[in-house]
């Protein structure tokens, strides 16, 4: 992957649809009251999406079964495999519910040996746990001993938004503050924290801002809607810990890269956000 060549890295985008046609239907369905219709892709669309743009992604699903009882929409072995068709675009990460106990642990251990996954995506809400239960502690092992980022959904969700019981999804388990017991314990592995963690904001910025391997993603609300808090940090305390993320195909990197033009950042700082800060996480460059 070039990366002077490229204009920035998305750090958070969902696959919904698998090559062999299926299509995620009821994933986007919970989600149209908060984004309306969402496209539903394709690896390879994905990977033709952000070449036109210049840009990198890193790609994941999401396995809820513990909430669901239904495996990832799309499966952590296709993606990985699509991915490494376009090595110069995309970084495949995977999905494992740590309600799969002893199963997860053995899953991650073969998505990391077999496929090259590249990281792991935790959506707590989605999958009914909280990030700093022991339970999911052999799974983070698994995922620190091979050196990679893990990345956690949090604050509010627009899964299930509106919806009766909001889709049997419950918001506590997003609390950014649940991360600061995992970085304690593992102090190795990276962690990210997606999105502006609303309404918890101010924990994720004392997490992210205490603990040396902990950054946050900005995906997932247009840049206008920051809170200014937030804004003020991306531009100065943590302007090395945050990453540009869109939460595409709900939000796109057009839309998210047109609002982000207008926040009070300085010049200099914009490129860290948009491509450094995530290049040196994933190893790209030094």
């Amino acid at each position: 992957m070039d990366v002077e060549e490229l204009v920035a890295i998305d750090v958070h985008t969902h696959v919904l649809a698998s090559v062999d046609g299926h299509r995620s239907g009821a994933g986007t369905d919970a989600l149209a009251g908060t984004f309306g219709a969402i496209p539903e892709l394709t690896v390879p669309e994905l990977a033709e999406h952000y070449q036109q743009r210049s840009m990198a992604a890193v790609i994941f699903t999401v396995d809820a079964f513990t909430r669901t009882g239904e495996g990832p929409r799309v499966s952590n072995e296709e993606i990985a495999e699509q991915a490494a068709r376009f090595p110069d675009t995309l970084i495949p990460f995977a999905s494992v519910d740590p309600g799969r106990g002893a199963e997860a642990v053995r899953t991650a251990r073969r998505l990391i040996s077999d496929h090259g996954v590249r990281g792991f995506k935790f959506h707590p809400s989605d999958q009914a746990f909280y990030p700093n239960d022991a339970s999911a502690y052999p799974l983070y092992e698994v995922i620190a001993d091979a050196g990679l980022p893990a990345l956690f959904h949090s604050g509010q969700t627009g899964l299930g938004a509106g919806q009766r019981a909001g889709g049997g999804i419950r918001l506590k388990y997003s609390n950014p503050m649940h991360l600061d017991d995992v970085a304690v314990d593992f102090p190795d592995m990276p962690i990210v924290i997606a999105h502006p963690s609303v309404p918890w904001q101010d924990e994720a910025l004392a997490v992210a801002a205490h603990k040396p391997q902990v950054y946050i993603d900005l995906s997932g609300w247009s840049p206008k809607y920051f809170p200014p808090q937030l804004v003020a940090q991306a531009g100065s305390l943590l302007k090395h810990k945050v990453l540009f993320g869109s939460d595409f195909p709900a939000i796109s990197p057009d839309r998210w890269l047109r609002d982000f033009e207008d926040l009070p950042i300085k010049d200099e700082v914009r490129p860290l956000i948009l491509k450094e800060n995530a290049a040196r996480l994933f190893g790209l460059i030094r």
